[in-house]
């Protein structure tokens, strides 16, 4: 049976048993207060609210309910965003439901997979968040070597699955991240240089757009929505699973962090601008400058996903380059080195970053690159990733995903134990990066703050901008899905 009529011939059976509504009944809702997607307020009427909860087999959560404010948190603590209605999805027949209230009340409309949004768009204040953190779960089918994610998945579930089968896929750094929100803006991680972006492994999306459809894309069904999810975020509709391409790999890796003195950052730095674009594409290099308990240090990350022998005589130049004080490369499990930045990336903490694409390094670019961190002492930690070989596989064109050009990928992030401290470190951040933001030529949409404007992202989309105008017109033309790096329907 052919998947369409497969599919077909589950939803009749699904609608012809007496399932029951598993949400909680919600009656005698009052009128509640809410924000339009203007920002204007509006009143949602008691009966309306009910009627969409019982339509849910999810559930809606009001502010009175038990589970509301642990369910509104997302990840940057710098956001605290207070919504209307949180619809808790069990599938996309909730999505369809959820997306056809907001668009009939034109309710402003925050969608929320992992929650990991550095600008906090995973929330909103006074509006409808519809959280997909109920659709998780991967399924990988080894022979066709695919994998099938549900959109409330994190990475670390989809590395989990295909390391079973030992298979992998491009999937961010920190496994506690949402994947289809990663995916959406591009989606960088340790294996991009031997696969690409993990939009580039995409082979298929299941979407549900702003009028309520349920539309299956790929390169033949529905390509022009195929074009504009790889690479163009949230702006078309609420993704609800992602078929990837995935890869045979050894699910163990060489992996592990080198680390030398402050005193030696200029040469490690270059070493790393000179060898990390030249490696074999089965290794990832990452630069960092961070500070620590006995004083700031540079350190390369190091990721080697090939073979063991090969990796050992690679690496040994640059585990006896100079000085280093530690050195802890050694085979350990892709899934742990996929860890490795989770307890610093914890839920719940205050953050902030820039970040920018450069095409070159030189000599000088390096030089200040060092003056600005050792000038804002514990402020930020800065990191150098190679985005080169794979990455550039795409023409500019073939995917939205902008900047296939570039040949590092700059990034400046802080944290914070409370909002009070992270507010009064930002304007020091916006000034340091200010003085490196000359070297860079675009950005990361999935690392973009809250200073991103229409501007910055038509600079950043460049040619494929106009384009992504279009596909917005066609399927978001209310721009309902406007809490992302936005793409208007009209300039």
């Amino acid at each position: 049976m052919k998947r369409r009529q497969f599919i077909g011939a589950s939803l009749a059976l699904a609608a012809a048993w007496p399932f029951r509504n598993l949400s909680a009944v919600l009656t005698d809702i009052g009128d509640l207060p809410a924000k339009t997607l203007a920002g204007g307020e509006l009143t949602l009427r008691g009966s309306s609210i009910e009627a969409f909860a019982a339509s849910l087999r999810g559930d809606l959560l009001l502010p009175d309910h038990a589970e509301y404010d642990r369910t509104r948190r997302i990840w940057n603590a710098m956001f605290g965003g207070r919504p209307a209605l949180i619809a808790r999805c069990t599938g996309a027949s909730d999505v369809r439901r959820a997306v056809d209230f907001a668009r009939e009340h034109e309710l402003l409309t925050a969608v929320r997979a992992g929650g990991h949004s550095f600008s906090g768009k995973s929330s909103c204040e006074g509006g409808l968040v519809i959280d997909l953190q109920s659709m998780q779960g991967v399924r990988v089918d080894p022979v066709a070597r695919r994998a099938y994610l549900e959109a409330g998945s994190l990475l670390g579930q989809l590395d989990h699955e295909c390391a079973a089968f030992r298979l992998a896929t491009t999937a961010g750094t920190v496994s506690h991240t949402g994947a289809a929100g990663l995916t959406l803006g591009g989606g960088f991680g340790r294996l991009g240089r031997r696969f690409g972006l993990a939009c580039d492994n995409v082979a298929s999306f299941d979407v549900v757009t702003a009028d309520g459809r349920f539309l299956h894309a790929n390169s033949s069904e529905n390509p022009d929505l195929y074009w504009g999810l790889r690479g163009g975020g949230g702006n078309f509709g609420v993704v609800t699973l992602i078929e990837y391409a995935v890869h045979p790999m050894d699910p163990t890796i060489l992996g592990g962090n080198i680390v030398w003195p402050m005193a030696q950052a200029r040469e490690v730095l270059r070493w790393f601008r000179d060898h990390a674009t030249t490696a074999p594409h089965v290794l990832n290099l990452e630069a960092m400058l961070a500070g620590g308990p006995d004083g700031p240090t540079v350190a390369i990350e190091v990721c080697w996903s090939g073979d063991h022998a090969e990796g050992e005589t690679w690496l040994k130049p640059l585990r006896t380059f100079g000085k280093p004080v530690q050195d802890s490369v050694a085979p350990m499990p892709y899934v742990k080195i996929q860890q490795s930045a989770d307890a610093g990336t914890a839920a719940g903490g205050f953050y902030y970053a820039k970040n920018g694409f450069m095409t070159a390094l030189s000599d000088d670019g390096i030089d200040h690159l060092i003056d600005v961190f050792q000038r804002n002492p514990n402020l930020f930690f800065l990191f150098l990733d190679a985005c080169d070989a794979a990455y550039h596989h795409m023409a500019a064109d073939a995917t939205a995903f902008p900047n296939r050009d570039a040949n590092y990928w700059l990034g400046m992030i802080a944290g914070a134990g409370d909002r009070a401290a992270m507010q009064a470190n930002i304007p020091k951040i916006r000034a340091a990066w200010r003085e490196l933001e000359p070297l860079t030529k675009g950005f990361y949409t999935n690392l973009a703050d809250p200073d991103a404007t229409l501007q910055t992202y038509r600079q950043n989309y460049g040619a494929n901008f106009e384009r992504l105008v279009a596909l917005k017109a066609k399927y978001d033309p209310m721009n309902l899905f406007r809490l992302n790096a936005n793409v208007p329907p009209k300039v």
